[in-house]
C-alpha cells in the first residue's frame, strides 16, 4: 500500500537516456497523473523557493549567475566529484520534493499516480510506491540519445553513463520493466500491456472525458487516431507540415492531442504539454470551414480544464501567424500577449524559451495562485 490513502502509486525510475520521460506521458494518456521529481527538484532551488537561500548559503555565492539564480552546472561540478557534498545538498532539497510530492499526490483527482525519479530506489520515496517500473535500454542507445539530444560528445555521454550505478540494479528492483529500444508503437503496447497488470485498479478509473460545447465536443486523442491527426496537420498546414501517422505516434512521446469534433469529423485540435506543473499548447489548428471563435474557445476551455486537472501553475500558448486576428478572443479568456523574460517565475520563463516554436506569439495566463514551491 502506498503512504496516500485512496491512491495507487507507481514509482518509475531508470538510468539517463532510457526514456523514463517519455514512459510517464503515455501514462499521462492512460488516466494516470504524473509527477517528475527530478524537475520539481529544479524548481526547490530556485530564486525566491524555499532551497535557494540554504543553497547558496552551504556553497557560496559564486555558485549564482548573473540574474542571481543558481547556476545548476556549476553546482554540478561541485556536488558530483564531492560525495558529501552531493549528501549536503540532498539533506536540502529532498525534504522539499518530498513535501511537493505530498502535496500534489493529495491533491491529484486521479487514483493512479506515477513518480518519476532517477534516483527512487535510492530514497524513501520506493518505500511510498506500490510498485516499481524501471526503463531499459542498452548503453549504445543511451549514448546515441544523450550526444542528439544534448549536443553532447560520446566522451562525455559515455562519463555520464558511467557514473550511475549498472541497470542491473534497478530491474532487479522492479515488477515491470520497459525495453525501451525500438519504435514508440513497440514501447506503447510493453506500457499498456504493464497498465493492465493493475487491472483491477485501472478498471475503475473514469474514462477520459468528452466535453460537449455547443455543435463542437472536445475529446482526448489516443495513439489509435493517429492517422486522422496527421492528415489533419498536414491539410490545415497547407502542407508546410507535412505529418505521418509514425511522425503523430513518436509525438505521443512528448505531447497530448486535445480533438476537436463536429459531426463526428476532427475540424481542430490542439497539441499541449504539461511540464513542471506548467501547460503549453505548441500546436492549434482549426477548420476554416467551422466558426473560428466559437471553435477556440471550446478547445481553449477544454485545455484549460485539462491544464487544472494536473494543478497546472500557468498556462502558455504559441500563437501562429495566421491566428493573430483571433488575438482578441484570449484576451476574453484571460490571455495577455507576454515575452518569456516578462514572466515573473523562472520556470514559466524557462518554459515558455524551451517551446516558443519560431515566429509564434506567448499568449499566458496563470491558473492558480497557490505554487507548490512557493517561497516560506
Amino acid at each position: 500500500m502506498s503512504n496516500w490513502l485512496g491512491k495507487y502509486v507507481i514509482g518509475l525510475t531508470g538510468n539517463i537516456a532510457t526514456g523514463k520521460s517519455v514512459v510517464r506521458r503515455m501514462l499521462e494518456h492512460l488516466g494516470a497523473y504524473t509527477i517528475d521529481a527530478d524537475v520539481l527538484a529544479h524548481r526547490a532551488i530556485a530564486k525566491g523557493a524555499p532551497g535557494y537561500a540554504p543553497v547558496v548559503e552551504a556553497f557560496g555565492k559564486f555558485i549564482l549567475d548573473s540574474k542571481g539564480e543558481i547556476d545548476r552546472a556549476k553546482l554540478g561540478r561541485i556536488v558530483f566529484n564531492d560525495a558529501e557534498a552531493l549528501a549536503q545538498l540532498e539533506a536540502i532539497v529532498h525534504p522539499l520534493v518530498e513535501h511537493a510530492i505530498d502535496l500534489m499526490v493529495q491533491r491529484a483527482t486521479q487514483r493512479v499516480v506515477v513518480i518519476e525519479a532517477i534516483k527512487l530506489l535510492e530514497g524513501k520515496l520506493a518505500g511510498a510506491c506500490d510498485t516499481i517500473w524501471v526503463t531499459y535500454a542498452p548503453e549504445t542507445i543511451q549514448k546515441a540519445r544523450l550526444m542528439q539530444k544534448r549536443g553532447i560528445s560520446e566522451t562525455e555521454a559515455l562519463q555520464r553513463i558511467h557514473a550511475q550505478p549498472p541497470q542491473e540494479v534497478k530491474t532487479a528492483a522492479a515488477s515491470a520493466v520497459i525495453h525501451n529500444t525500438g519504435s514508440f508503437e513497440d514501447t506503447w503496447k510493453q506500457v499498456v500491456a504493464a497498465w493492465k497488470t493493475i487491472s483491477p485498479i485501472t478498471d475503475t478509473m473514469p474514462m477520459m472525458r468528452k466535453v460537449e460545447a455547443g455543435e463542437f465536443s472536445v475529446q482526448r486523442g489516443r495513439p489509435r487516431d493517429s492517422a486522422n491527426i496527421a492528415a489533419l496537420i498536414t491539410r490545415l498546414s497547407g502542407g508546410a507540415q507535412p505529418m505521418t501517422q509514425d511522425d503523430i505516434m513518436a509525438a505521443f512521446g512528448e505531447k497530448a492531442f486535445l480533438l476537436l469534433m463536429a459531426n463526428n469529423q476532427v475540424v481542430g485540435l490542439a497539441g499541449w504539454q504539461v511540464e513542471n506543473l506548467v501547460a503549453r499548447t505548441v500546436d492549434l489548428y482549426i477548420d476554416p470551414a467551422v466558426p473560428a471563435l466559437r471553435a477556440l474557445k471550446a478547445l481553449i476551455t477544454e485545455i484549460e480544464h485539462a491544464s487544472q486537472e494536473l494543478q497546472c501553475e500557468a498556462s502558455l500558448i504559441f500563437l501562429p501567424p495566421q491566428m493573430v486576428s483571433q488575438e482578441a478572443l484570449y484576451k476574453e479568456l484571460g490571455y495577455a500577449r507576454r515575452t518569456p523574460q516578462s514572466l515573473s517565475i523562472q520556470a514559466w520563463q524557462e518554459a515558455a524559451r524551451e517551446s516558443q516554436p519560431p515566429n509564434t506569439i506567448l499568449l499566458f495566463k496563470q491558473l492558480r495562485q497557490d505554487r507548490v514551491l512557493r517561497p516560506i
